[in-house]
């Protein structure tokens, strides 16, 4: 922990920071004016070494550029500095020949004592700093500018849409565009500070050259000195003094090539390389393996490459050791994570869910939907979708495919908010060959039953495709057998399928063309709970509610005078009395049988209505005699190829197919009122008790 004075003594920097700037920057220049001391001047070397070692450890650390956005000034400030050494450090060498014990240290001990090769390590360290580190640098800094100045209008435009979408509030914007803005201050002003590295490079080089020639007449002249011994003492000091200040500018380079070169990361630099270098254990692996057979190549030195082999090959072995470890752990963890979110409240509510409609199918099967296989199942249930919105006015809902591996391989479930409802087996490598009732010869096959329809069919091979289609029979494949199916099942569970808020969503597509009678119906007249009773009950007898327009304009004529649902639906169905004609008319003829008088004035004496609705109240019998006779006419005119079509009167409608549905599947009852006048209606058969 820090001291108190310590603590003190900071905020009082911290405080007076611009004084403590501005009185550095005077005393800098003052330095390259008045004459110091050797040992200020070792003390302030010291110091200009340690400023670097700082700024480049700063930079080593830092994640962003911006987070040392200070550094073109200080950079500068640096080199400043830097200078004014030279400055006093060549007005000691050149007056007294000393500039303290810093310089001769490096002068004697750094190089041996040897002027040769301390002008040579000298040179050596300009070319590096100047034609590599300083140079590059440069161009990173000029190139970032000139991107980041480029990129400004397209990042600001970004802003302006998350902005505009609410992804982002007007305070993160405003540091967005601040950020932003900084960013292209800071790499214009690191393209120009980076001439001040250049510029110490080249001034360096010639302020070494005027000390040696400078020192060498001065010692011979002034102070009498041979001239091996003037070159001797001057270049060894001149040395010494390049070397102290290129060494602090070689790293304030190398801080200045990493700061513009750092990429965008969320680590720092130490924390980037070790974690990216390190990353994959092959790699070592091979580095190890061409290491080893360059050890016993002849003429190459084994020792060095055999320990670099082995080093590298426990790098990458200790590497994916960890990794596996690593991986372990992370199992773990995977793990006791799924054990914890099955306890969670939230996952068991997911498990609430229930899909609108699904198909289950076998993995034999699972070529169907691969599109990778040839499948189009998924296609064709887009095209069913769009069958049954054009056909019905029904916006079916996406149909989940899920393979199953507990059912039989061929076979397939359709299920209904999780329930099935029906089910079936199909061979792929099979065709369904069905007697439409021209076959002129039979043929072999597996025998089996069209699911859609019950009707008895064969499966055939494709070599029997052709003779199948020339015998009479009704071919088709596999996916259009359960396509098929499908549609049969979407249609006749349509009402099902309809629920609130599909209501809803086909009330809102309807305001957008008619708000007006949409805002008429709902919710003054009627809820949307009640709207979608009426649709499911036309859906219910296959009458499509495509022409929604008219649906609500019969809505907003007569539920002012009756809420009652059933009967709300007979007018409206009496308003689409052409769709509903031209669904069962053929030739201009409907062909039906009718209820006798009596029959239909004992279903209206037994109409009871309530304030929640009407119903029907017959005794048993009476209703197991009406199903009965009614079933034997109907019997007789489907065997001569007619629908199983019965005409009532409109007042009695709606309550006789409740009545004969559940008895007699598939049967159409139709009232007087839904038939237009222009068709002929021929009665085959009436209904007598």
């Amino acid at each position: 922990m820090a001291s108190p004075s310590t603590i003190k003594a900071s905020k009082l920097i911290n405080k007076y920071s611009d004084i403590v700037i501005a009185l550095a920057i005077v005393t800098i220049v003052i330095m390259m004016i008045i004459p110091l001391p050797t040992f200020l001047l070792d003390l302030l070397i010291c110091l200009n070494i340690t400023l670097a070692l700082t700024i480049v450890m700063v930079t080593i650390y830092n994640v962003e550029p911006l987070d040392f956005s200070v550094f073109p000034s200080l950079l500068l400030i640096t080199t400043l500095f830097r200078l004014a050494l030279n400055v006093s450090s060549t007005r000691l060498i050149l007056l007294n020949g000393n500039a303290g014990e810093v310089i001769a240290a490096f002068g004697n001990f750094v190089v041996g004592g040897n002027p040769v090769v301390g002008f040579i390590v000298f040179v050596i360290l300009i070319i590096i700093q100047f034609v590599v580190i300083t140079k590059g640098a440069e161009r990173v800094a000029e190139v970032s500018a000139r991107f980041t100045l480029d990129a400004m209008p397209g990042k600001q435009m970004a802003i302006d849409a998350d902005l505009n979408q609410g992804a982002i509030s007007d305070a993160e914007a405003r540091r967005r565009r601040e950020k932003i803005q900084m960013e292209a201050d800071f790499y214009g002003a690191m393209d120009g500070a980076s001439k001040f590295v250049k510029g110490d490079a080249i001034a360096a080089i010639i302020i070494i050259i005027i000390n040696i020639f400078g020192g060498f007449i001065i010692g011979m002249v002034q102070r009498n000195l041979s001239i091996a011994q003037a070159l001797q003492e001057y270049t060894l000091l001149t040395v010494g003094e390049g070397l102290v200040n290129q060494i602090p500018a070689l790293l304030v380079s190398t801080a200045t090539g990493i700061i513009v070169t750092r990429a965008a990361s969320k680590s720092n630099l130490g924390q980037d390389l070790v974690g990216q270098i390190f990353r994959n254990p092959r790699v070592f692996f091979i580095a190890g393996t061409v290491l080893t057979f360059l050890s016993i190549v002849p003429g190459l030195p084994a020792p060095p490459f055999l320990a670099l082999a082995l080093f590298a090959l426990l790098i990458g072995y200790g590497l994916k050791q960890a990794k596996q470890q690593t991986l372990a752990v992370e199992d773990i963890k995977q793990q006791e994570k799924e054990k914890e979110d099955i306890k969670k409240p939230e996952n068991i509510v997911s498990l609430l869910q229930v899909d609108p409609m699904e198909l289950e199918i076998g993995y034999s099967l699972i070529p169907l939907v691969d599109s990778g296989q040839g499948g189009d199942l998924l296609e064709r249930i887009v095209m069913i979708r769009r069958q049954c919105a054009l056909e019905f006015g029904l916006v079916v809902p996406t149909i989940r495919i899920r393979d199953n591996i507990q059912i039989k391989p061929n076979a397939y479930i359709i299920k209904l908010k999780g329930i099935e409802i029906a089910k079936g087996e199909l061979l792929l490598d099979h065709y369904l060959a069905m007697n439409s009732g021209t076959v002129v010869e039979e043929i072999d096959g597996i025998q089996t039953v069209e699911p859609a329809f019950g009707l008895p069919a064969l499966w055939i091979t494709e070599v029997q495709r052709e003779q199948a289609e020339l015998n009479g029979y009704t071919v088709v494949d596999a996916v259009s057998v359960l396509a098929t199916h499908l549609t049969e099942i979407i249609k006749s569970h349509a009402d099902e399928i309809l629920g609130r808020q599909e209501t809803q969503n086909l009330i809102d597509n309807l305001k957008k063309t008619e708000p007006s009678v949409v805002e008429e119906v709902v919710p003054d007249l009627l809820t949307v709970g009640e709207v979608q009773k009426i649709l499911a009950s036309l859906l219910h007898e296959r009458v499509s509610i495509r022409d929604m327009g008219t649906i609500f304009e019969v809505l907003s004529d007569y539920a002012r005078m009756t809420k009652d649902i059933d009967i709300l639906t007979e007018y409206v169905r009496h308003a689409l009395s052409r769709q509903i004609t031209s669904q069962y008319v053929q030739n201009n003829i409907l062909s039906c049988i009718s209820l006798d008088a009596g029959i239909e004035n004992k279903i209206a004496g037994a109409i009871q209505r309530t304030e929640h609705g009407s119903y029907l109240s017959l005794d048993p019998e009476t209703i197991k005699s009406i199903i009965a006779a009614v079933n034997g006419e109907l019997e007789n005119i489907t065997g001569m190829g007619y629908q199983p079509i019965v005409l009532t009167s409109p007042g009695i409608r709606g309550y006789f197919r409740k009545m004969a549905e559940r008895s007699i599947p598939g049967i159409i009852v139709l009232s007087q009122a839904e038939i237009e006048q222009s068709v002929e209606i021929q009665i085959l058969g009436v209904v007598k008790i």
